[in-house]
């Protein structure tokens, strides 16, 4: 071994594996960034209310984490990681491109390459790293890899959006669409050409003795639910407000069902792990319902509640750098929606909203400008990169007081971690609770910093949370199921994805605006007061297995 490959801190592997994730990230964040405003625009997109753009947000981000379950153990068992990843990662850009074809049929064609694909992507190329940094040369520095590793997600998710407002401003949705397209396929081929650094490290874990077979997890899992989902989408009439809705909670109960059997039919000595990783489960659903309405009622918030305009010398830099779009202020045609940036649908019509662009409908009358003038709007997808701006500050930091902590002995345990997590989150949803006052309830515009609060917050929660919950997996799984008990944490990630999308769905029904944000409130402080309660319990079983 040369002295150079004795003094690398970390494998020639990581900077491949760092920007393929960045530019895949880079592609999923941007379409997710426009995806629902893409859907309620009447222009150029489907007309959708504000509940059916929230119902098939919800629906689809629930599957894009519900499929990676079945992505890692095809993956384990039979094609490999490089292999997956790559299929993954080409579905995922295919996908993305044919959002460019404005066709319903189309739309729902791309949706499922994404889900699919990502399944194939997201759980195998972070295995594949922890793979790579498996020898002894670099073991020690795994923890590392992985928060460089992360950043990279992050990166790609930040940057995303401001690409994502140049295109669509300058050119349509659809150039927007493509450009997340290209960017998975620049991830693919940086992924091609490091194939020698982690070639090694592609190894198949097959199917070993106590391993459930895949055909038994087919029939037992995936069949039984894409039958009951089937029974759900036709059922007369929605039980759960919508035919989505109800086929999405039709197909969790076999799911959910198995989880169950699995705690049943454990070991005694395996019960009490089992039964704590099903109680985090269960609780960290609401923090998903919460958190994962970024995309949508924290987009809509930020599209028509929050203050946009950019004047002076910033409205000039964004007006030239295309982050802005113009608006006139000018009353519209009886016939033609030239100026309506969105409309509404009574009993499934599109109808006319609107004399003025929607925009100036909560502007304070002393704020408006002169009828004819025109004003620069920052892209509301732009409000989608303050999450992840928050995620490259605040990692080091969080990093550090954990690091602090555990110096003087006063590190919390990881389930205590999850709660504190879940209670900063709750505090999150306070600043936008004060946003709604401050806009006396949408009718003035409020200021963005209240999203950039609120981000920051639940950034710190979330912080707090999902990576200590993947940990606590690792740490209290049965070793011949831990797969499966990973797939359990993607399974609730996804439900929590759904109901996101299902609360979002009741926000127009919301005549006092407070009063969403004060049910979101409530959910994560009650959603704390469960784990809070669970404590000495979970902390408990933490002990007898040995770990922290």
């Amino acid at each position: 071994m040369s002295t150079a490959q004795k003094e690398r801190k970390h494998p020639r592997a990581l900077p491949f594996l760092f920007f393929s994730e960045m530019w895949e990230r880079f592609g999923y964040y941007l379409m997710i960034g426009i995806f629902t405003l893409y859907l309620k625009d009447v222009k150029q997109g489907f007309s959708m209310t504000e509940a059916e753009a929230s119902d098939l947000y919800g629906t689809f981000i629930a599957l894009v984490f519900l499929t990676p379950f079945l992505g890692g153990l095809i993956a384990d068992r039979y094609f490999g990681y490089r292999k997956s990843i790559i299929i993954g990662g080409i579905m995922m850009g295919i996908g993305y491109c044919l959002m460019a074809i404005h066709n319903l049929t189309f739309l729902y064609l791309s949706m499922f390459l994404v889900i699919i694909g990502n399944g194939f992507f997201k759980p195998n190329i972070s295995t594949l790293l922890g793979n790579v940094y498996s020898t002894p040369q670099y073991a020690d520095r795994k923890d590392e890899g992985y928060n460089i590793f992360y950043m990279g997600i992050n990166i790609g998710a930040f940057v995303c959006n401001f690409f994502g407002a140049i295109l669509y401003n300058m050119l349509g949705w659809g150039y927007a669409f493509i450009a997340a397209g290209i960017g998975m396929f620049i991830g693919v081929i940086i992924f091609i050409a490091g194939t020698k650094h982690y070639k090694a490290a592609d190894v198949k874990k097959g199917v070993k003795e106590g391993d459930m077979s895949f055909t038994k997890i087919v029939m037992l899992i995936l069949v039984p639910s894409v039958v009951a989902g089937i029974i759900g989408w036709y059922i007369p009439g929605s039980i759960f407000g919508s035919d989505s809705t109800d086929a999405f909670i039709f197909a969790c109960i076999p799911v959910i069902y198995f989880y169950v059997s699995i705690y049943l039919k454990a070991s005694s000595e395996e019960k009490r792990p089992i039964a704590a990783l099903l109680a985090i489960f269960a609780v960290v659903i609401l923090f998903w319902a919460v958190f994962k309405q970024n995309g949508s009622a924290l987009n809509t918030w930020a599209d028509r509640y929050t203050d946009r305009e950019v004047s002076g010398t910033m409205g000039n830099v964004f007006n030239t750098l295309k982050f802005s779009q113009t608006v006139d202020y000018t009353k519209d045609s009886v016939a033609k929606y030239d100026h309506a940036f969105r409309l509404q649908k009574e009993n499934g019509v599109v109808l006319k909203e609107y004399a003025f662009p929607p925009y100036f409908k909560n502007v304070a009358p002393e704020k408006l400008p002169q009828e004819g003038a025109s004003i620069e709007l920052w892209a509301t997808n732009l409000s989608q990169s303050i999450n992840p701006f928050w995620v490259i500050v605040l990692t080091p930091l969080i990093l550090a007081l954990f690091s602090y902590l555990k110096r003087k002995n006063a590190e919390p345990t990881t389930a205590t971690k999850i709660a504190y997590g879940l209670f900063i989150s709750g505090l999150s949803v306070l600043f936008m609770i004060a946003a709604v006052y401050v806009g006396k309830n949408g009718v003035e515009k409020s200021s963005v910093w209240w999203l950039i609060l609120s981000y920051g917050v639940i950034t710190i929660g979330e912080l707090f949370l999902s990576p200590m919950g993947l940990s606590m997996v690792s740490k209290l799984s049965p070793v011949r199921i831990t797969s499966l008990m990973m797939g359990g944490w993607f399974l609730a990630t996804s439900i929590g994805n759904k109901l996101s999308g299902v609360l979002a769905t009741t926000w127009d029904s919301y005549e006092n605006k407070a009063n969403y944000f004060w049910v979101n409130f409530i959910l994560l402080m009650a959603a704390t007061a469960i784990l809070v309660s669970m404590l000495k319990w979970l902390n408990k079983i933490m002990k007898e297995k040995g770990v922290h």
